[in-house]
């Protein structure tokens, strides 16, 4: 990776026409071939940028045309539609290459398969006596995440979410109406289980007599101090 801060000014042409007048930014060019502008501020976000597959073309400055401008060094970033983001190097504060190797990408910890296996190791938090029929329970429609027994004998679905949102209260619905029509599993019922459950979907979910559990992952994998609680 290639790492400019420079006081430069960006023009794109392509679908539109964009420009970034004259200030100081950080220009990355990465191995993949894109090219970013940043600003020292909104979070993430390049101010314009050129995805891979892309051609830089680097220029020293014409003097007839660019010295009197002040630019030293013209970049053409060119993809393959033909839309070019130009950039005018007026004056360099920073320039240097890093090899940064291949990276493993990124590692998440509490996605909603760690959810579901700690749950089904631990189904007796959703009720004395539950026990577990199976994961990955499979429908015509898609797998249920856990189908289980209560401590009555009565089936009960359980769908599981990181964030549970109205979308996910009308799928476990969805399985539930599949579910109850099988003579073997009827009746059966439901539980929506995620880290946070919306209102919106708490709402929907009771009105359909859908029981909502908020499922405490640090709690649920051994990592959690009762000792450092406020409350």
């Amino acid at each position: 990776m290639r790492l400019v801060v420079a006081r430069c000014s960006v023009d794109y042409a392509g679908r539109l026409e964009a420009h970034l007048p004259e200030a100081v930014r950080v220009l990355m060019v990465k191995a993949d071939g894109s090219v970013l502008v940043h600003a020292d501020g909104g979070s993430y976000k390049p101010l314009n940028w050129m995805s891979p597959p892309c051609t830089l073309a680097v220029s020293a400055a014409e003097p007839t045309e660019d010295e009197t401008a002040g630019v030293t060094e013209t970049w053409v970033v060119t993809n393959k539609a033909g839309e070019t983001l130009t950039v005018r190097i007026h004056e360099v504060h920073h320039d240097s290459s890093h090899e940064l190797g291949n990276d493993p990408g990124l590692v998440k910890d509490g996605v909603e398969a760690h959810l579901q296996k700690l749950l089904a190791e631990q189904v007796q938090s959703l009720g004395a006596g539950w026990s577990l029929v199976r994961r990955e329970y499979p429908t015509p429609i898609g797998p249920v995440d856990l189908l289980c027994r209560d401590g009555d004998g009565g089936t009960v679905a359980v769908e599981i979410k990181r964030r549970g949102e109205i979308d996910g209260v009308e799928q476990l619905t969805r399985y539930l109406e599949l579910l109850n029509r099988d003579p073997l599993l009827s009746p059966v019922s439901g539980v929506f289980a995620a880290q946070e459950i919306k209102p919106q979907a708490r709402t929907l979910a009771e009105d359909r007599g859908i029981r909502c559990v908020v499922l405490d992952y640090a709690a649920m994998r051994g990592s959690d101090d009762p000792d450092s609680r406020l409350f």
